[in-house]
C-alpha cells in the first residue's frame, strides 16, 4: 500500500523536536549554516548534527547542495512554511505579552519613517495618551524599508510613513491611509518679505531647502516645479524634516511643511508663511501587520487622523 506524504508527516510528527525545527528555520532564513551559527551563537557542528537528526526524524532530505549553496527540497519547503507560521505565532504571543505586562500600562511600539515631519508625528500619536487606559509608547525612527521588515517580524505594532507599502513588497502588512494635506512654504521674515509677492512665480531662483529624492514629498515637489516651470535654487537637500526646519529658521532658504501644522511651525521656528501649494499633497499612512485593528491605541490614532487632523 502506498503511503502518502501527509500520512508520513503525521506518523513522524510525534518525533519532531521543536528545537531542531528552530535550527532548520534559522538556517533557511539566514541562507547559510555559518550565518545561522553566528546568529544563534552555536558551533557549526552542533547545528549540522541537529539538522541531520531532524532529517532522520522527518524521513526525507530537507536540503540539497547547489555548489556551496543550500537549496530546499520540496519537503524542505513544506516544513519551512509550517515552521514560519509556528515561530511567527510565537513572536506574536511574546509581543502580546510584552504589550500588556501584568499590572502595567498597555504598550504601543511605533516605527516612524525618518522623512515624516515630527510635528505631524506628534499630532498623530498624541491621541493614544488620552485613552482611559494608560499607554506606554515606544517610538523608533528609521528608514521605511527597515521598519517594514520589523513589522513583518512583529517587532513593531505600527509604522507611520509618507508612502504606502507597495504590492510587490515582501512585508506581510496592510496600508491604512490616514489622510492627505497641502503644503505651505515657509521662510524667515526677511526671505518671506522678498518671495511672498507674486507667489509662486517668485520661487524661481529662490533659495530652497528640499527633502532628499527618496521621499514622496520631494517627488511631488519636483513634478510641481516642472509643471509650473519654476526653477528654485537648491541650497541643500536634507533627509531629516526637523533639520530642514532648523536650517530654514537660520535663513538658509525656504522650506515646505504640511499646512495643518502651520501655526506650530511659525511659533517653534520663528518663520512666516510665504505661500501655500494646494497642488502638492503630502500623504500619511499607517502600516500594520493586520488588516483588522485590535490595539486600542492604534484605533485611536487612525480615527483621530481621519476625523480631525486631516
Amino acid at each position: 500500500m502506498k503511503v502518502s506524504k501527509f500520512t508520513m508527516y503525521s506518523a513522524t510528527m510525534e518525533r519532531i523536536n521543536y528545537q531542531h525545527l528552530f535550527y532548520f528555520w534559522n538556517v533557511v532564513r539566514e541562507e547559510s549554516i555559518t550565518r545561522a551559527c553566528e546568529k544563534l551563537h552555536l558551533a557549526q557542528p552542533t547545528i549540522s548534527g541537529q539538522l541531520s537528526v531532524f532529517e532522520q526524524a522527518i524521513g526525507e532530505k530537507l536540503f540539497y547542495k547547489n555548489g556551496r549553496k543550500l537549496v530546499l527540497t520540496d519537503t524542505g519547503r513544506i516544513v519551512f512554511h509550517y515552521a514560519d507560521e509556528i515561530f511567527s505565532l510565537g513572536r506574536e504571543l511574546t509581543n502580546t505579552l510584552k504589550g500588556r505586562p501584568s499590572g502595567g500600562p498597555l504598550r504601543l511600539i511605533v516605527g516612524v519613517a525618518d522623512a515624516l515631519p515630527k510635528l505631524v508625528v506628534y499630532r498623530l500619536i498624541e491621541p493614544a495618551f488620552r485613552l482611559p487606559e494608560p499607554v506606554q509608547i515606544l517610538c523608533y525612527e528609521d528608514k521605511a524599508e527597515r521598519l517594514l521588515a520589523e513589522i513583518s517580524l512583529q517587532n513593531v505594532d505600527l509604522v507611520l510613513s509618507d508612502a504606502p507599502l507597495t504590492p510587490n513588497s515582501d512585508a506581510k502588512a496592510f496600508n491604512h491611509l490616514l489622510g492627505e494635506c497641502p503644503v505651505t512654504v515657509f521662510g524667515t521674515a526677511q526671505l518671506a518679505a522678498v518671495y511672498r509677492a507674486d507667489f509662486p512665480r517668485s520661487l524661481t531662483g529662490a533659495p530652497f531647502l528640499l527633502p532628499t529624492g527618496n521621499t514622496a514629498l520631494r517627488r511631488s515637489l519636483d513634478q510641481w516645479f516642472d509643471a509650473e516651470g519654476i526653477s528654485p535654487k537648491i541650497q541643500a537637500e536634507i533627509e531629516d524634516s526637523a533639520l530642514i526646519k532648523t536650517f530654514g529658521s537660520g535663513g538658509v532658504g525656504l522650506f515646505v511643511a504640511p499646512t495643518p501644522v502651520e501655526a506650530e511651525i511659525q511659533r517653534q521656528y520663528d518663520v512666516e508663511v510665504v505661500g501655500r501649494i494646494d497642488a502638492v499633497q503630502e500623504r500619511f499612512y499607517a502600516i500594520t501587520a493586520r488588516r483588522k485593528l485590535k490595539h486600542p491605541a492604534v484605533t485611536a490614532i487612525l480615527d483621530n487622523a481621519r476625523e480631525k487632523l486631516f
